[in-house]
């Protein structure tokens, strides 16, 4: 369902997405997509008073994106060519040697090596994908590990997958799914991610006390936050 009203000359239209739980939230996605998310049942009205009472809030988020200059980056993986890896920038350098089976990644002396057979894209883009898969496991289940101590409640499991609208999620029975992207992140922003969907072992919404939990073991989690809202965009394939 769509639902708009006028913020003084701008006209805001949003998503409404109903589900059960018992809060609203409001979600803004690059470049102006806003997505509200509301309980079961929730009036229409209702929902336009909360929203116009964000109205300031959703300008500026809007705004700061077009201040990035959002766009879809368009890899074309070629030498020099720059890659984020636990917030850094690091520059491909591509070996070509024929007698290569499969495509190798590596990062070595600040640099990503790919060794492959030839410079098909797709190939290139598969083996890096799945770099950046193996490294989110090990970094993700590590850092999880550390934040135990933190926690009465254990994962069931920890996936790493697809996700292309959210850098984690925490399931009914406490499973716990990362966005393989999560890794391009710096270590305090990957550790926001790990500790947010931890804290949803308890609290399976964005409650006042889901936030003071995610304070309680991060006291500065809304400086982690930033960073993703203003990077994010960037840590894509």
């Amino acid at each position: 369902m769509k639902l708009k009203f006028k913020y003084g000359t701008t006209d805001i239209v949003f998503n409404v997405v109903f589900k059960n739980r018992k809060t609203m939230e409001i979600a803004i996605e690059p470049p102006n997509i806003i997505t509200v998310t509301a309980p079961i049942g929730t009036k229409e009205e209702e929902i336009l008073k909360k929203v116009e009472s964000k109205g300031s809030w959703i300008i500026q988020k809007i705004y700061s994106f077009k201040h990035m200059q959002y766009r879809h980056i368009e890899r074309e993986f070629v030498n020099g060519e720059s890659f984020m890896y636990l917030g850094r920038n690091y520059s491909l350098q591509i070996e070509v040697n024929s007698e290569i089976k499969k495509t190798e990644v590596k990062l070595y002396r600040g640099k990503f090596i790919v060794k492959a057979s030839n410079k098909n894209d797709e190939d290139i883009r598969n083996a890096m994908e799945q770099w950046y898969r193996d490294k989110s496991e090990d970094v993700i289940t590590s850092r999880i590990k550390y934040y135990q101590r933190f926690f009465n409640i254990q994962p069931v499991n920890i996936r790493i997958k697809e996700q292309k609208k959210r850098w984690g999620s925490c399931t009914s029975k406490n499973e716990l799914l990362f966005n393989w992207r999560c890794i391009m992140a710096k270590s305090n922003a990957l550790d926001y991610i790990v500790v947010h969907e931890m804290c949803h072992m308890y609290h399976k919404n964005h409650s006042k006390e889901f936030w003071e939990f995610v304070a309680s073991v991060l006291p500065d989690y809304e400086v982690r936050k930033e960073w993703l809202k203003n990077y994010g965009v960037r840590m894509d394939l």
